[in-house]
């Protein structure tokens, strides 16, 4: 008896609210990267001058400043999308529009922030 499969991913398309619901929480793997980047650099702050400085070398490299710019980008927007998941544990924005216009808000917000912070540096 051949009995029926469940649809799988190859079926579904992705949708908004599941890619941001994805993007959430691998922002916040981005938060342990730079945890990581912070402590390091906590580190070489408390080892010497020499090594301070042979750390801000290293993390003014353009490969090093993309991840760091990166890892400003999954701040915002895990901050962002956490006051939406707060607003939602209210028990208001429920309705599919407002969804959709929240998720897109963030996405714009995420993007502006992170340029401005880039431009102000």
């Amino acid at each position: 008896m051949q009995r029926p499969l469940s649809p799988h991913l190859q079926v579904y398309s992705p949708q908004l609210t599941s890619v941001l619901s994805i993007l959430h929480r691998l922002t916040g793997l981005g938060f342990t990267v730079g945890l990581i980047l912070t402590c390091a650099w906590l580190f070489a702050l408390s080892v010497g001058p020499v090594d301070y400085n042979n750390f801000c070398g290293w993390l003014s490299q353009p490969f090093v400043k993309t991840i760091i710019y990166m890892i400003l980008a999954s701040i915002y927007y895990h901050m962002l999308n956490g006051i939406r998941y707060l607003v939602w544990s209210l028990g208001k924005g429920f309705e599919l529009s407002s969804v959709y216009y929240s998720g897109w808000i963030v996405c714009s917000l995420v993007l502006v922030l992170t340029v401005l912070t880039v431009f102000f540096i």
